[in-house]
């Protein structure tokens, strides 16, 4: 199966953001991708934290969704839309939600972001509990390729890559692919970005499609890139340095299953 990561460099402007994406999955459905992934934030990298408050969307219906939806139709793709906000509690707080649509259009999975960043090295300050309620709960989802294979795909997104425990969650439900939509700092993309994703690669004996944002962004914020795809001998296969982009791969499900015949950790567990 090909699949797709997609990289942006999102601006404070909605607008210019789908357009944007729009552009990138024609890309990836036209090199003959059948699942893409778009970056944490896509759709908004605003001036300040709250901005994202805004456009909060009750789950299943807005103009976010409609888009995503809209696009998997037209490109008869698997479309897993970054994150977007979806409408919290009482609090006016919400949840950064990874939405999955199906190439009828359908959405049939959604993730919200379990645990939430908080960085502070005295000229960097991050902590998106003030704006974001906590997501509780693993989510993977089946996708039938054209080839004839059943993939079990694991929902993650940015922080959550330093929490194994998600990904061991994500494993036991049977994952053969973990997504890691993200906005990682260039801070902490530089120092752990790549060996976090090979990592969890290796660890769970999965593929990890990880799409970033990555370049300076309009807002000031830099953030890594190197958006990338990873076999589960935690061998890079693809990826892009920073700029909007489409990383491309073919992930081969035989292959997998030999590798985890071959190395049979994941039956090797003892906690």
């Amino acid at each position: 199966m090909k699949v797709a990561a997609l990289q942006m460099v999102s601006r404070p402007d909605v607008a210019r953001n789908l357009v944007t994406a729009r552009q990138l999955l024609s890309q990836a459905s036209d090199a003959g991708a059948e699942l893409v992934v778009l970056p944490e934030y896509f759709c908004l990298l605003g001036h300040k934290d709250t901005d994202k408050l805004a456009l909060a969307e009750m789950d299943g219906y807005g103009p976010l969704q409609d888009f995503l939806s809209r696009c998997a139709q037209d490109f008869k793709l698997w479309v897993v839309g970054g994150t977007i906000p979806i409408c919290g509690n009482e609090t006016g707080k919400v949840y950064n939600s990874t939405l999955v649509f199906n190439p009828l259009g359908q959405c049939v999975a959604r993730y919200n972001k379990m645990h939430l960043f908080c960085y502070d090295n005295g000229t960097e300050s991050y902590d998106e509990s003030r704006v974001l309620v906590p997501g509780k709960d693993p989510v993977t989802f089946d996708l039938p390729s054209s080839d004839g294979h059943m993939w079990r795909v694991g929902l993650s997104i940015c922080y959550d890559l330093r929490f194994p425990e998600l990904y061991r969650a994500l494993a036991r439900s049977g994952a053969d692919l973990l997504l890691v939509p993200s906005a990682f700092t260039h801070t902490t993309g530089q120092a752990h970005w790549e060996v976090l994703l090979r990592a969890r690669a290796i660890e769970n004996l999965a593929y990890v499609l990880a799409a970033a944002q990555g370049g300076l962004h309009e807002n000031g914020r830099r953030t890594w890139g190197q958006s990338m795809v990873v076999d589960a001998w935690g061998r890079v296969m693809a990826q892009q340095a920073d700029g909007p982009g489409v990383v491309l791969a073919d992930i081969d499900k035989a292959k997998l299953v030999a590798q985890r015949l071959q190395l049979p950790a994941l039956a090797h567990r003892i906690l």
